[in-house]
């Protein structure tokens, strides 16, 4: 049968309601007669619509409907399982998407192997590397087994030959922008390929009810590649974040159909593979016998899960007209705020001449509001060269009036920093329940919280440093 030809009769046209002026396409303004508005549609074709056709299941009431097929199965690697809500559910398609050398391989990889069993076999597609490459790395990190099947393709219809082979319950492919169809045109990586191929595998998981688990690049911005369809069709989006320079990895929920998306894993990347940390609070904290100045703790939220981490700060004299303000795991935007706020309503005038230098430990980032309070005090404390109370933790959010504002989660927060065994804290006003045994100090500005450092060392330019207080008895004893 000929393919029918759209003749004009089909084609919209548009005319001018004032001159009745006939155009094929609109247009704001009728040329004729130079009147807004007035081209408006006729002649359009009639709108057609798709015939009923079979159902392939019938409708049943949602009560009847079997559960058990959604019911997740666990990775092996509790961490990923946390993100998840439980583990992978048959069917499922997740996108785990983050940035080159960050560990997205090692971990699937290691995901590959805990998750293969006699019952349930494991299907790992590489696009990017050799098979031999894949081997040495599961060497390495001890990722071998037996039901574990690797294979090294970029065609789609090989992939989807390998699974007719394999018959695998878990499908891991890395990444989706390497694998092409031929019968799409366009390079690998483009958004017709990257389509095509994300939606080919996810009617394959459908029906074959395989999880799958699909690693995705990402810009230079840190947004997922590809195009935006990719996240709406797949079931959850996982975001794989750390510095390449620290040990901490996150794994971040950005979408999930199972489960809550503000869990957060955490992972420690070391030369033997990659490990889930149940507790990484170690990972930010600097352990000492006694307290140093220009440090204080803090206890963050990622997602639900608190972590105690430590802010660093330090003030030297400068050297040239403009001092210099650097930053690492802080927002520098927060830091400048935090020391215009001490200038000016902690009377502390000694920071606006001064280098200052301002760190987190372990390669946490901090850029939740709870933070302010620490990175305050971190400041007056290496302005005056004093040392802050030894386990004392600070929380709080500090506006530019100098006010300390109430933060959510006070109480997990107090709850983790009294686990792991301090035993102060300083927190805006009805912070709720207290652990036992831990003073907390409700603090509702930012002069009230820097009493917390002896007296007379909060304000002025510091006075004279330990340094120069221990050089005074050697020098009286010279000039004796």
């Amino acid at each position: 049968m000929a393919a029918r030809t759209k003749t004009a009769k089909d084609r919209p046209s548009y005319r001018c309601t004032e001159c009745g002026w006939t155009t094929v396409k609109w247009l704001g303004r009728c040329p004729e007669c130079q009147a807004w508005g007035t081209v408006e549609e006729y002649g359009a074709p009639a709108v057609r619509t798709t015939a009923a056709g079979r159902v392939s299941t019938a409708a049943l009431p949602i009560g009847q409907v079997d559960g058990r097929q959604a019911t997740a199965r666990s990775t092996g690697v509790d961490e990923l399982d946390r993100v998840l809500g439980g583990g992978l559910v048959p069917g499922a398609v997740v996108l785990l998407a983050g940035e080159p050398g960050v560990g997205k391989s090692t971990l699937l990889l290691d995901v590959a192997a805990k998750a293969a069993s006699d019952e349930h076999r494991t299907l790992y597609v590489t696009g990017e590397e050799s098979a031999s490459q894949v081997r040495m790395r599961a060497d390495r990190i001890k990722a071998l087994h037996d039901h574990l099947y690797l294979a090294a393709e970029t065609d789609l219809s090989a992939v989807l030959g390998h699974l007719d082979a394999v018959k695998p319950s878990l499908l891991i492919l890395d990444s989706v922008q390497t694998v092409a169809s031929p019968e799409i045109d366009g390079a690998p990586g483009g958004m017709a390929q990257v389509r095509e191929v994300a939606g080919a595998l996810i009617r394959a998981s459908k029906e074959r009810g395989m999880s799958t688990l699909l690693v995705g690049h990402v810009t230079k911005d840190g947004a997922i590649a590809g195009p935006r369809l990719l996240e709406h069709l797949v079931d959850v989006v996982l975001s794989f974040e750390g510095d390449r320079h620290a040990r901490l990895r996150l794994v971040r929920g950005v979408k999930n159909r199972y489960g809550a998306t503000d869990e957060v894993g955490c992972f420690e990347l070391h030369d033997e593979g990659i490990t889930g940390l149940a507790d990484p609070s170690g990972l930010f904290l600097t352990r000492r016998d006694e307290p140093v100045p220009g440090t204080c703790l803090t206890v963050t939220l990622e997602g639900r899960r608190p972590l105690v981490a430590e802010v660093q700060a330090l003030t030297v004299d400068s050297q040239i007209p403009s001092p210099r303000r650097t930053t690492s795991g802080l927002e520098t935007s927060r830091v400048s705020m935090m020391l215009a706020v001490l200038e000016q309503r902690g009377r502390i005038s000694a920071l606006g001449k001064r280098d200052i230098y301002s760190a987190t430990v372990g390669g946490v980032k901090l850029s939740e509001p709870a933070a302010d309070l620490a990175i305050a005090l971190a400041l007056a404390s290496a302005a005056s060269d004093t040392p802050l109370p030894k386990n004392l933790v600070a929380i709080g959010e500090v506006g530019l009036a100098g006010e300390v504002r109430r933060v959510t989660g006070v109480q997990r927060r107090l709850a983790e920093a009294h686990r792991l065994g301090f035993t102060q804290a300083l927190v805006p006003c009805d912070p709720g329940k207290i652990p036992p045994g831990m003073r907390v100090t409700e603090v509702a500005d930012v002069g009230e919280a820097l009493r917390v450092l002896p007296r007379g060392r909060q304000g002025g330019s510091g006075g004279a440093s330990r340094r120069e207080r221990a050089q005074a008895p050697r020098e009286e004893e010279a000039r004796r």
